[in-house]
């Protein structure tokens, strides 16, 4: 099976001695968002895992203990993008992230690793044209260090609207602009530009659209073909392999304004205090009332060496 860990929190940014934690006792508990007394145990074993999928702005914590992941197959997808501390007042600057992306890289071998361009906003200080500029730069300098980079426009769910209220939604005109030029610079920086559950409207300029976490992803990773039990996918319109994901909701300090994980700050540091790095949880400990229960967990890979 496949262990999430970035698509509620970044667990390599503000929490990677919790989760070495985690890997030196074996298992990790993770509590139902919808159903906060329902408490789902996962062993963290090469045994029952095949590949842990981490996503993250900010890797750099995580680099001198690869050591210690390297039981288990990796895939990382880094998200770094060219907002300003107004935006995403945590995440370090762009030019510290794209090194460690190229070190990343460098350690792992390039298809092991993701360039994410997400999500694309536009505004009077960030239009069209200042991505399209912007997104060439940043291409030619992670050109070789990884075979994709994966693009989405902004969501404007309700969590978004309430703490980015001047966002707005990206104008077809704009999706249909960015998409020709994007695969047009992927093409000359040897990226392939991948869209994440937009439909399959850029597809006509050469963008993939066929999911950006999907099976053949992580078998490209893995070097070895995936038998993945029948399943519904985690959204619609979405072929990504998403489950099984270990992290938390409001309880990513970056305090992007755009993010979808986190309902406000104070709920973000309230967590982010309740946090030891000694505990099972992410967040918080056990609760009167807590139903455990065990994951139905199995390898995948087939042990057959795939080439790709």
């Amino acid at each position: 099976m496949i262990i999430q860990t970035g698509s509620r929190t970044d667990i390599p940014a503000f929490y990677s001695e919790w989760f070495l934690n985690r890997l030196r006792e074996g298992f990790v508990l993770v509590r139902n968002p919808y159903d906060p007394s329902s408490v789902t145990r996962y062993r963290l074993s090469p045994d029952v895992v095949d590949l842990i999928g981490f996503c993250t702005k900010n890797p750099a914590p995580m680099l001198p203990h690869l050591g210690a992941l390297s039981p288990f197959g990796q895939h990382w997808s880094v998200t770094i993008t060219p907002y300003e501390a107004d935006i995403e007042p945590r995440v370090p600057p762009k030019e510290r992230v794209m090194n460690t992306f190229r070190r990343l890289s460098d350690a792992l071998g390039a298809h092991r690793v993701a360039w994410r361009y997400d999500p694309i906003l536009i505004d009077e200080a960030h239009p069209v044209d200042w991505h399209l500029e912007t997104f060439s730069r940043m291409a030619e300098t992670l050109s070789g260090y990884t075979p994709e980079c994966v693009i989405s426009f902004i969501d404007l769910y309700a969590k978004v609207r309430r703490n980015f209220p001047e966002a707005r939604a990206v104008r077809p005109e704009e999706r249909a602009r960015i998409g020709e030029a994007f695969a047009a610079i992927g093409k000359a920086n040897r990226l392939v530009i991948k869209a994440c559950a937009e439909g399959d409207d850029l597809a006509r300029f050469g963008i993939d659209c066929s999911g950006c976490m999907t099976k053949e992803t992580f078998e490209r990773a893995l070097g070895m073909r995936l038998r993945v039990p029948a399943r519904k996918p985690a959204r619609e319109a979405c072929a990504c392999l998403l489950g099984a994901d270990i992290g938390a909701y409001d309880t990513c300090p970056h305090l992007c304004r755009y993010c979808y994980a986190n309902c406000d700050a104070a709920a973000v540091r309230r967590n982010f205090r309740a946090h030891d790095p000694l505990s099972p949880f992410l967040s918080g400990g056990p609760l009167p009332g807590d139903v455990l229960h065990d994951a139905k967990q199995e390898r995948w890979a087939d042990g057959q060496i795939s080439f790709f």
